[in-house]
């Protein structure tokens, strides 16, 4: 069995009142209105049936609530967005569990979603994006959600969020060659990843369980600036004193980086998926296929298993890949 914990599907009823007219923004908005398995239920049941015993834990595409309506809107989305996931879960055995979004332009109507989406819907959890609108995640008005996800031991699945307003240079307006996408999105994994290592999350909050999605963005392949240059933080800095931040952690920052879950969802990398493998290690390593970003559908769930296989694990290492991580998250075992 094989559970996909990091894809995205939008319900029709949400798909038709929010995307299909526009509210996506023209970039990505482009991107997500084109693909019929990110809301066609059929076609997606078609593409999954072809990998035999094989669920998905699905959650929205983008784009953040946020960028679709303002903090007096947002939360009546996300409980819509919401409802129509559950309802999907309901109704096909495909679908193991779903992943709530969140109006964190409303960081009140936020923690309220969170609680009524795992109580009354049964949600498996949260997914964030790697900024609010801008704000960094460890933004002090956010941090009642970490705590709460803390509290009922519950998982968080990160997502990155860059538009090509988002210039690759000061001196210009866009970012070209969707370079955003290519380099930008792994960048902004990152830095969310550090955000919340060097505001101490994991010393606050020992439980706490964070799903990177693409592999943890840059981290495993920036081991060593990771590693022994972060050991030496502060030492490139004369305004802020970081060597006493880095006195105050328990750990060396990049013990806290292994402390994140990373999906293998990086279409078809054999030696970026090993390099992660080697970095965050066998437990905190789980499948997903970003399914339905594939040019070809059930293109990267062929590419990532074959990944997967290419490790050269044994047959209960790889099973705790596909299968037993995720049940362990999502209290299914």
């Amino acid at each position: 069995m094989k559970i996909d914990i990091f894809n995205h599907i939008f319900p029709k009823k949400f798909f038709d009142k929010y995307i299909d007219k526009g509210s996506a923004g023209k970039d990505i908005g482009k991107r997500v209105s084109n693909i019929p398995t990110i809301v066609d239920v059929d076609a997606r049941l078609r593409v999954l049936d072809e990998f035999g015993d094989y669920v998905q834990v699905i959650s929205l595409p983008l784009p953040p609530l946020e960028t679709i309506a303002g903090p007096e809107k947002s939360p009546q989305i996300a409980a819509e967005g919401n409802d129509g996931l559950a309802e999907l879960v309901r109704r096909h055995d495909r679908f193991l569990g779903f992943v709530a979004a969140l109006p964190m332009n409303n960081p009140d109507a936020a923690l309220a979603e969170m609680r009524r989406a795992i109580d009354d819907l049964g949600a498996s959890g949260v997914q964030v994006y790697t900024n609010v609108a801008g704000k960094p995640l460890d933004a002090p008005e956010l941090l009642p959600l970490f705590e709460e996800a803390a509290r009922r031991d519950v998982p968080i699945w990160i997502h990155p969020a860059r538009g090509a307003d988002f210039t690759d240079y000061l001196s210009e307006k866009r970012s070209l060659y969707e370079i955003w996408w290519t380099f930008g999105w792994p960048y902004e994994t990152s830095v969310a990843m550090a955000r919340l290592v060097f505001s101490g999350y994991f010393d606050r909050f020992p439980n706490l369980k964070i799903i990177t999605h693409h592999m943890g963005g840059m981290v495993p392949y920036f081991e060593g600036r990771v590693g022994y240059g972060w050991d030496q933080l502060g030492t490139r800095t004369s305004d802020t004193d970081y060597k006493a931040l880095l006195t105050s952690m328990k750990k060396r920052p990049v013990d806290y980086f292994r402390s994140f879950y990373a999906d293998t969802a990086l279409f078809g990398a054999a030696p970026a998926t090993k390099c992660g493998y080697d970095f965050f290690g066998i437990d905190r390593i789980v499948y997903a296929s970003d399914m339905p970003f594939e040019p070809v559908p059930g293109l990267y769930a062929r590419e990532t298993i074959k990944c997967v296989e290419a490790l050269g694990l044994t047959a209960d290492q790889k099973d705790q890949i596909y299968r037993r991580n995720a049940e362990k998250l999502l209290k299914k075992a």
